[in-house]
């Protein structure tokens, strides 16, 4: 029977066997589960201010781990290779939560803080994000999500008591560019006001040329931001071709630090990023 999908904004309906628009999550016997459970593509030990965090623990390293999936479908995605992917595109090797808690456990010593679940979207995984940060917690080491904020409150309610610190993508600042990119403006927003109240984040903007780089929508933004929270950091970087979106040149520098100086005006942290 078909089954709906309760994660995300999209709330696939799926037949036996369908697998939802993340190409991660699947209706099998009438559940739908997550089918790239401790399936990892990606792992390595990054600097923190990659995730980017620039406020928590700077100069720290951290575990980082990525599957396959994704709940959007931006035509400029940096990693298409593993967020466009399902269990038939793509190699996977598989890291039980206990696996991964141990690896970052014994990282410790090369200056590796805890674990971050980033590469791909990691809500549509997000009992691999649980059940891993649960031991990674006991270890007495560090969550970190970095995420488009689209999954639902249930699922952010679920996670919130384990996580540390977020980077929390806020694509732009108007519905009309969201739905162009398959996601909800309204939705993020909501995610980005809950997870403030309980841990650390940080927001990014990638600066699309001719999408979202309109400087009084960027000062709606960054406005909308201090009212969450003045401190909360933002990073607006520089937009370069890539998958689908190779048809316009990268983003201006100059612009990029314009924006930059805009968003100043209402918050305390703004960094730019690619420049």
């Amino acid at each position: 029977m078909k089954t709906v999908c309760q994660v995300c904004i999209n709330h696939c309906s799926l037949e036996p066997g369908q697998r939802g628009i993340c190409r991660a999550r699947r209706n099998v016997d009438g559940k739908v589960i997550c089918e790239n459970y401790g399936q990892a593509t990606s792992l390595a030990l990054d600097p923190i201010e990659k995730k980017p965090l620039n406020l928590f623990y700077p100069g720290s390293l951290i575990l980082s781990v990525g599957s396959y999936g994704c709940n959007l479908r931006c035509p400029f995605c940096q990693n298409h290779e593993i967020s466009m992917a399902d269990a038939e595109t793509v190699d996977t090797v598989f890291l039980s939560p206990k696996e991964l808690a141990e690896k970052a456990y014994a990282c410790r010593s090369a200056g590796n803080i805890g674990v971050a679940f980033t590469y791909n979207e990691p809500l549509v995984g997000w009992e691999y994000v649980r059940d891993t940060a649960k031991l990674v917690k006991e270890a007495g080491m560090k969550n970190v999500l970095v995420t488009n904020g689209t999954a639902s409150l249930q699922v952010l309610e679920e996670l919130l008591p384990l996580v540390d610190a977020m980077n929390i993508d806020l694509k732009g600042f108007r519905e009309a560019y969201y739905r162009k990119l398959g996601g909800d403006l309204e939705t993020v927003k909501a995610f980005i006001v809950r997870a403030a109240k309980e841990c650390h984040i940080e927001l990014t903007t990638l600066v699309v040329p001719q999408e979202n780089d309109d400087i009084t929508v960027m000062e709606e933004e960054a406005e909308w931001i201090a009212s969450v929270d003045p401190e909360i950091p933002l990073h607006i970087t520089r937009f370069f071709p890539r998958y689908h979106m190779t048809d316009r040149e990268p983003t201006d520098v100059g612009h990029i630090y314009q924006l930059a100086e805009v968003a100043r005006k209402y918050l305390k942290y703004v960094f730019v990023g690619n420049c």
